[in-house]
């Protein structure tokens, strides 16, 4: 009886080491598990920070140390279910590293990792968007080889941008959805040019500059491949421009799913690409030195004069007053009925036109005059064709939250806190991801843009018009100056600003802009600005 129970105790006691044994295993794998996922996320903020960081994409290791983070897990762990996750977001960084660096070997090195998970995780959902990754960055490659001039890495900014197809990706997925090229647009002057490639949807592009043949006749030209896309049937296949700077701009289907456009060039300086989206289209700033495009303007300005020399052989300034949206756009509707953003803004824009030329005697260009519909992107063209001095685009305000009021200006930048991307998302009419989107690019886009003039400039208009304000009315509040990245600023040559007058949106405030006594006084405010401006910049040249 004895043996018998001593043999019962010992099997318990094995049973319950068994136990605990096997309780044990289970929380190491919860243990790994858990791990596993929280180094996933860490690994993609560490990516998510650097999409936000322009300045930080400009290096190397700041790239390779969130995918080594990615890395580090598929590796340590390959048989984790984050694992999969893991490699693909390390090739995905691979992809778009060599969007910024141009290095074969990091294209080549996404496209072996996504290989990786393709044959590691069969059966994971990570498995097809590898293969597409793949399938996109392989047509890259096989594009390449067939250019004549074969890609070249790019570690340093010349004054021309290097023979190098460069890849602008979609976010949306366009297989099966054929992009239909609808038309082409184009305003120039002897140094600048801007050609806008319209489509009936989003879709992703790559440009390349070839240097003049003389051996066969060509030009210097500069082709944009539309990829996924048929050519329209109302589409103009050869636009002559004939200006300084172009020849001319042809169109074809260059295969069944790409349609190229190519520019024929005379002389350019620089060149920039970029695209908008709703409706989606591809914008291309092409610029030439004065000297070049037979200007006689001297040379050596300095950063501190604030118009530049081709303006300043206008006798007096040239103001260009862009009143926002028109036509079938209303923007904002206001607090009260049948009051709409479009209207107002037309009005205080013909008001603050009337006093520039009366107070100022400068000249002055409204955008539209009427209420018709202009394109984001036109009215910045029509301010650089025109030489302008200064660009002003006049909005009013709008927010949820209908106790919100104040004046505020903005200029073109990064914009740094969500209600400033709210507010470009609006005026933009596009969505606030979009505006991310759009912010990963604007640093190429800003270069040689008047950015430091458009903040004193904004700065100055700010100022004054809330002083102004607050001294005829109470519950006036100065927002200050802002930042984002705005459509109908981009590319402009000159000061830009954009002033949100006031919240339409809120009762006092949208009672105020339908008031012609409110409009003056407020035009009043931003003329002692522009002036202000214009006497400082003076001082300074």
């Amino acid at each position: 009886m004895k043996d018998s129970s001593m043999i019962w105790h010992k099997e318990f006691i094995k049973t319950c080491l068994l136990i605990i044994w096997g309780f044990a295993i289970f929380q190491i794998c919860v243990s790994c598990a858990v791990t596993a996922k929280k180094r996933y996320c860490k690994a993609e903020s560490c990516y998510y920070e650097l999409r936000r960081d322009i300045e930080s994409q400009k290096y190397r290791y700041n790239w390779l140390r969130c995918i080594k983070q990615f890395q580090d897990v598929y590796k340590q762990e390959p048989a984790d279910p984050w694992a999969s996750a893991c490699m693909y977001m390390s090739g995905k960084l691979y992809g778009e590293l060599y969007i910024q660096s141009y290095r074969n070997s990091d294209k080549h090195e996404a496209i072996d990792i996504f290989r990786g998970v393709i044959k590691r995780y069969p059966k994971s959902r990570y498995r097809a968007k590898a293969a597409a990754a793949i399938r996109a960055l392989e047509t890259d490659v096989s594009e390449s080889r067939r250019s004549k001039t074969g890609t070249q890495a790019c570690n340093t900014r010349k004054k021309y941008i290097p023979a190098t197809s460069r890849t602008h990706q979609s976010n949306r997925k366009t297989v099966g959805n054929i992009t239909t090229i609808t038309g082409i647009r184009h305003w120039s002057n002897p140094t600048y040019t801007r050609i806008v490639i319209d489509a009936n949807r989003e879709t992703s592009f790559t440009h390349r500059l070839l240097k003049k043949d003389s051996s066969i006749n060509k030009p210097q030209r500069l082709y944009v491949d539309l990829k996924n896309s048929i050519q329209g049937k109302k589409i103009e296949k050869f636009t002559p421009i004939n200006d300084e700077l172009l020849r001319d701009v042809r169109a074809g289907q260059y295969t069944p799913h790409v349609v190229r456009v190519v520019v024929d060039i005379k002389s350019i300086d620089t060149y920039k690409i970029f695209s908008l989206k709703n409706p989606f289209r591809v914008v291309l700033d092409m610029s030439g030195d004065s000297m070049v495009a037979g200007s006689t303007a001297p040379t050596g300005k300095t950063p501190t004069k604030i118009l530049s020399t081709k303006q300043a052989r206008r006798d007096c300034p040239l103001i260009v007053v862009d009143p926002g949206h028109g036509g079938h756009d209303y923007g904002s509707s206001g607090y009260l009925k049948k009051v709409y953003e479009k209207d107002i803004a037309l009005q205080i824009a013909g008001r603050l036109a009337k006093k520039i030329r009366k107070k100022l005697l400068y000249e002055v260009l409204m955008t539209r005059t009427i209420d018709s519909y202009l394109t984001l992107e036109e009215r910045t063209a029509i301010a650089n064709t025109k030489n302008a001095d200064l660009f002003i685009s006049i909005h009013t305000n709008d927010s949820e939250n209908q106790s919100t009021y104040g004046i505020e200006t903005y200029v073109l930048n990064l914009a740094t806190e969500n209600s400033e991307i709210t507010v470009a998302a609006r005026e933009n009419a596009t969505s606030t991801k979009n505006i991310s989107d759009l912010q990963t690019i604007l640093t190429d886009i800003m270069q040689n843009t008047k950015i430091d003039e458009s903040s004193l400039l904004a700065s100055y208009i700010q100022d004054s018009s809330y002083k102004y304000l607050r001294s005829r009315y109470t519950q006036v509040k100065n927002n200050g100056v802002k930042k984002a990245p705005f459509y109908v600023l981009l590319g402009a040559r000159m000061p830009a600003v954009l002033i949100e007058t006031s919240f339409i949106s809120n009762p006092r405030e949208c009672k105020r802009l339908s008031s012609a006594s409110y409009q003056e006084h407020l035009c009043e405010g931003i003329i002692k600005g522009i002036r202000k401006y214009v006497e400082k910049s003076r001082m300074a040249s």
